[in-house]
C-alpha cells in the first residue's frame, strides 16, 4: 500500500464493516475465515504481480527493515509465489505455535480479536491488480502476509500479539476500542524498533509500502520514544504518510505493555485525544 494505510482488520472500532468491501464475505464462516471451498486458484497473473511487488520492497530494505523481520522473511521463503498458507503455517507453527488462515478482508473486531487469541492470523486472500501496484484501498494479502507474517516467527513479538487479542476481547465490552486501535495503528502497522546499527521498521504499513518504508526512516518525520499511556490517545490519519512514529527498543515490551494497558485504557477514553502529528507534554523524541 503506497503512501496510505486504510484500517486493517481489528481496528474498526465497530462491530459491523463498511459497505462496498471487496473479498467474498457471503461465503465467509461464523469466524471469519473462508473456507477451502471459497478460496479462489491463484493465476500467474497474481503471481507475476506478488513478484514484482516482493521485488521492489527487497530493494529498500537494507538498512531499514529490522532483523528479526528480516530473518522472518528468509524462513517463509515466499519470494517465487504468492504464498499457500497451510506452508507458512508449517513454519510459524513451529516456530512460535502461529496459523494462518484465509479471510475476505477486514474483520469485525470480535472476530479478529478472537482469531489473534487463539494464534490464529487472518490473511486476506485476494491480491491486487497490476494497475493497482502503488495504491490500493484495502489491505491485501501482499499487506496482510508480507507486512504481518514475518515477525510471526518472533517468540516475543508472537506472544504480544496473542495478549492483544485477549486484551481487545476484553476492551471490546468495555466500549475502550478507540485507544486500543490507536495502540495497533502506531506500534503493530506503524513501529520502529532501536537495533545496534540504529533505526529499523518492523510495522507492516511500512513494510509493505514503499513510500512509508523510506519516509519512515527519512529525515522528515518526528520519532518518539514509545510510552504506552502517550499511544493511547494519539489520533492517526490514514490518508498520508505518517508524521509521527513510535519507537521500541525490543519486542519484550510490547507484551509488558499489554499488562498496564487495562487501567490505561480507561483513562485514554476519558481523556482528550491527540491530534495526529501534535506534541504532548512529556514527549521524548528519539535522538538522531
Amino acid at each position: 500500500m503506497e503512501g496510505t494505510m486504510q484500517p486493517a482488520a481489528g481496528i474498526i472500532g465497530t462491530a459491523t464493516l463498511p459497505s462496498g468491501l471487496r473479498g467474498d464475505y457471503d461465503r465467509a464462516q461464523a469466524d471469519g475465515t473462508l473456507p477451502e471451498a471459497a478460496l479462489a486458484p491463484r493465476t500467474e497473473a497474481d503471481h507475476a504481480t506478488w513478484r514484482t511487488l516482493v521485488s521492489r520492497q527487497r530493494a529498500i530494505y537494507p538498512g531499514r527493515a529490522a532483523s528479526a523481520w528480516l530473518d522472518g522473511l528468509d524462513q517463509l521463503r515466499c519470494e517465487g509465489a504468492v504464498p499457500r498458507l497451510e506452508d507458512a503455517s508449517a513454519i510459524l507453527r513451529a516456530a512460535t505455535g502461529w496459523s494462518l488462515v484465509p479471510c475476505p478482508g477486514l474483520l469485525p473486531d470480535a472476530q479478529f480479536f478472537g482469531l489473534l487469541a487463539s494464534r490464529r492470523f487472518p490473511v486476506t486472500h485476494w491480491i491486487r491488480k497490476p494497475e493497482e501496484l502503488d495504491y490500493i484501498v484495502e489491505p491485501d494479502i501482499f499487506h496482510d502476509f508480507l507486512g504481518h507474517v514475518p515477525l510471526l516467527t518472533q517468540p516475543d513479538y508472537a506472544d504480544f500479539l496473542e495478549a492483544y487479542g485477549r486484551l481487545g476481547l476484553h476492551a471490546e465490552k468495555r466500549g475502550q476500542l478507540a485507544p486500543l486501535a490507536r495502540f495497533y495503528w502506531f506500534m503493530v502497522e506503524f513501529g520502529l524498533i532501536a537495533e545496534r546499527d540504529g533505526l529499523r521498521a518492523y510495522g507492516a504499513g511500512i513494510l509493505s509500502s514503499r513510500t512509508e518504508t523510506l519516509h519512515a526512516l527519512s529525515d522528515a518525520p518526528r520519532r518518539l520514544r514509545f510510552d504506552m499511556a502517550r499511544v493511547l490517545r494519539s489520533t492517526y490519519r490514514i490518508d498520508d504518510v505518517q508524521p509521527v512514529y513510535f519507537v521500541i527498543r525490543d519486542y519484550a515490551e510490547l507484551f509488558a505493555a499489554i499488562e498496564t494497558a487495562p487501567g490505561l485504557l480507561e483513562a485514554a477514553v476519558m481523556a482528550e485525544p491527540i491530534a495526529p502529528g501534535r506534541g504532548a507534554p512529556g514527549d521524548e523524541d528519539w535522538p538522531g
